[in-house]
């Protein structure tokens, strides 16, 4: 009873699949935390530049005046800045080719809007497939490998004659071994995967908003215009 029951030393003695497993699981858990922190930081920039736009758009600055910063600050600009400079340079591209009807003008900056926002969604949300896939593979991939630990350890007891708790609990440790890695990869995937999946939804239904409410800036702005050319 004197053997060394550390995890390390289960590990190094263990058969070489499970040692494979454990090594397999290691490295998706540090790639998982590495996406992780990524994502943590990625999410908050994205909430500080979309925080700090909103108030830039509604502190009464012109909209050729934002649009004019937002093209002068394209790699340093937020998904919301980018989503209205979209908006905006459609509509003075429909304007520049004379076109007047004040639906088509709308419909144009709504559809250059909507394809900008799907792109920025596509962005913030890339590495959650990922953090899913840890979340709901890693346990079968450590059970895999400790029903392989257990059966190479009962292999191993049937050459002997005399079984006992000392010559069973070694084997059937290393073997869980890789039960306990698998979930300390799986369980930080999945709440990081909720959590994120919570953030994100704010920050779509930010950029949803913001493209409902400059679409009725833009539209005021064209019934005044027609009001104003009659």
């Amino acid at each position: 009873m004197n053997q060394d029951m550390s995890i390390v030393s289960l590990i190094l003695h263990a058969s070489w699949v499970v040692q494979a497993v454990v090594l397999l699981l290691v490295g998706i858990s540090i790639s998982s935390w590495a996406a992780i922190f990524r994502k943590i930081v990625s999410l908050r920039r994205v909430a500080a530049l979309n925080d700090a736009f909103d108030r830039e758009f509604w502190s009464g600055t012109s909209l050729n005046e934002l649009f004019a910063a937002a093209a002068q600050n394209a790699h340093g600009s937020g998904p919301m800045e980018r989503i209205f400079a979209s908006g905006m340079r459609e509509y003075q591209k429909l304007r520049e080719r004379r076109v007047v009807d004040p639906g088509a003008l709308l419909d144009g900056a709504r559809r250059a809007m909507r394809a900008s926002y799907q792109r920025e969604m596509d962005g913030i949300e890339s590495n959650l497939s990922f953090l899913a896939t840890v979340g709901s593979v890693s346990p079968y991939v450590g059970l895999f490998g400790t029903v392989w630990g257990i059966m190479h350890a009962f292999t191993g007891l049937a050459a002997l004659e005399q079984v006992t708790l000392s010559t069973v609990a070694p084997g059937i440790a290393e073997a869980l071994v890789a039960t306990a890695i698998a979930l300390f990869a799986a369980i930080p995937a999945v709440v990081a995967y909720n959590r994120f999946a919570h953030d994100i939804d704010r920050i779509a239904n930010k950029l949803e908003t913001f493209i409902e409410e400059f679409s009725n800036i833009l539209q005021r702005n064209l019934g005044a215009q027609s009001a104003s050319g009659h």
